[in-house]
């Protein structure tokens, strides 16, 4: 049997056999009985996949978190595509990778190269004029770097994959610079509130191959534990200052831009409204371009995307 190719690659007429990270797992009842339903993901993407099946043996050969190692073929299901999984097991990571097992072709990643874009990340430090704010993102990157290189930025909403906070993190980056010119703001007060809006997101979020919510994260929030970080940080160096350091605290506070989309505080301050039009921006545009490249609509307009309550335009 043939493998299948990468998720991003998939159609309705492909079956075989191939690796994958499985990051969700539920048991539903059907018409016909029990069936799994799973969440896989490779590099390229996540597909949705179900086992009909033997499901009463299948249930235990593998749990959510876990790679596998299935034998299934491509379905269109209300004009989704999906798989239908015939055999599945967990990966036996000696054995399997002798037939071509590599963890990192299962696991979504970022477009850009780690490195490059951590390297970015420094460029963007060094660079802050201010010697307290420059500080400030050494001392916090310093300790938080071996997670902020590779986290995701969310669960499933945007930038979802591993190094996913980075660049989005990077590319809020250079927007609130070029917005912040501009309109004369603080360029210094602004790389730090991009860098540092999501900081509380490495705690609210458990990542290792697959991301979940925490008890920290359900329970207070990456706004909360971000602010708390930044007040904590700025508190270690000697004299900074306090009007700066309630700056960059009200942006982390402020940045979802409205109380009703969870920020304690709105914007008060021309740095503040524009990192939450910037971040807002950025994760919207995101969520447009992976809707358009997930689309296999014939015609002009995507299927309706319900967190944005639209269709998308797609230009030949």
């Amino acid at each position: 049997m043939t493998r299948l190719p990468k998720i991003a690659e998939l159609t309705a007429a492909a079956s075989g056999w191939g690796y994958f990270l499985c990051s969700r797992k539920e048991l539903r009842s059907g018409k016909s009985g029990h069936y799994l339903a799973l969440v896989l993901q490779d590099i390229s993407g996540e597909i949705k996949a179900k086992v009909f099946q033997d499901v009463e043996a299948l249930k235990e050969e593998f749990d959510a978190g876990e790679f596998v190692k299935l034998q299934a073929r491509g379905n269109l299901f209300n004009q989704r595509l999906e798989l239908v999984i015939d055999k599945i097991r967990r990966v036996d990571i000696q054995r399997d990778a002798l037939e071509g097992f590599r963890e990192e072709d299962c696991i979504p990643c970022a477009p850009r190269p780690l490195d490059e874009m951590w390297q970015e990340l420094e460029t963007r430090i060094a660079g802050v004029s201010s010697p307290a704010v420059r500080e400030l993102l050494t001392r916090v990157v310093a300790k938080q770097g071996d997670r902020l290189r590779i986290w995701p930025a969310a669960q499933t909403v945007h930038h979802a994959y591993r190094g996913g906070l980075l660049e989005h993190v990077l590319k809020i980056t250079e927007s609130v610079i070029f917005l912040g010119d501009a309109y004369g703001a603080n360029r210094d007060v602004l790389v730090a509130g991009a860098i540092l809006h999501d900081i509380g997101k490495l705690e609210e979020l458990s990542y290792g191959v697959s991301t979940e919510y925490s008890v920290e994260g359900n329970l207070i929030g990456h706004i909360t534990m971000g602010a708390a970080l930044v007040r904590e940080t700025a508190r270690e160096i000697p004299d900074f200052p306090h009007d700066l350091q309630l700056q960059i605290e009200h942006l982390v506070l402020s940045h979802h831009g409205a109380k009703a989309l969870g920020s304690p505080v709105e914007p008060m301050t021309v740095e503040a409204f524009i990192l939450a039009a910037a971040d807002d921006l950025d994760a919207r545009i995101h969520q447009v371009r992976k809707h358009i490249d997930a689309d296999d609509n014939e015609g002009s307009f995507t299927s309706f995307h319900r967190r944005l309550e639209r269709v998308f335009y797609k230009p030949s």
